[in-house]
């Protein structure tokens, strides 16, 4: 398979591989997507993805990696340059414009839904614990300050995920909801540690 004349090393195919997958596990969750459509979308044979990958859980591993690292940079950058007591409130407003990437926002949600899987779970707790620790050592949070953060963070994947918006017939909580960024600057008025 060649990319304008060139041929693509296994790293590039890697990449490629999961770029595809994500969009797949991301709509079907873990069990129900289907390795030979992630291989065909991928442009490689399905053979040639166990080679890169092994397994369809290494695969599934692969794309929470990429999608856990693109969250940690997002709290990075968000936090760069921006005063202590600012940070954690300019990591929940970048947060929450990743929510319009509704593949990363779904991939998240299922990855916490394949934990009935061991080795899967083994592996998003050690990921999501690493978040943690991250953020506290980016804004210096105490544990009631991370939980704040996390727990608003999950509550707007919920409401991204329902696209709680289209759904809104008059009822006040829901339009207030579907403007996180202005709900969000409500509650934190003072600079406290909710994003």
């Amino acid at each position: 398979m060649s990319n304008g004349g060139t041929r693509r090393t296994a790293a590039e195919r890697r990449e490629e591989i999961v770029t595809a997958a994500i969009e797949h596990f991301a709509a079907s969750g873990y069990s129900a997507a289907s390795t030979d459509a992630i291989a065909r979308d991928a442009g490689i044979s399905q053979p040639y993805l166990f080679r890169l990958f092994g397994t369809k859980r290494d695969l599934f591993l692969a794309c929470e990696d990429r999608t856990h690292e693109r969250l940690l940079a997002t709290f990075r950058e968000a936090a760069a340059g921006v005063e202590p007591e600012t940070r954690m409130s300019a990591m929940g407003k970048a947060y929450v414009e990743t929510l319009g990437d509704r593949t990363f926002l779904l991939f998240q949600m299922q990855a916490y839904a394949a934990c009935a899987d061991p080795q899967i779970q083994a592996h998003v707790r050690r990921r999501y614990i690493e978040l943690g620790d991250e953020v506290r050592r980016l804004t210096g949070a105490d544990p009631a300050g991370l939980w704040r953060f996390f727990s608003t963070g999950m509550l707007l994947n919920v409401v991204a995920s329902l696209d709680l918006a289209a759904a809104d017939q008059g009822s006040e909580w829901v339009s207030r909801w579907s403007e996180p960024n202005t709900l969000l600057s409500e509650m934190n008025p003072a600079g406290s540690p909710i994003p």
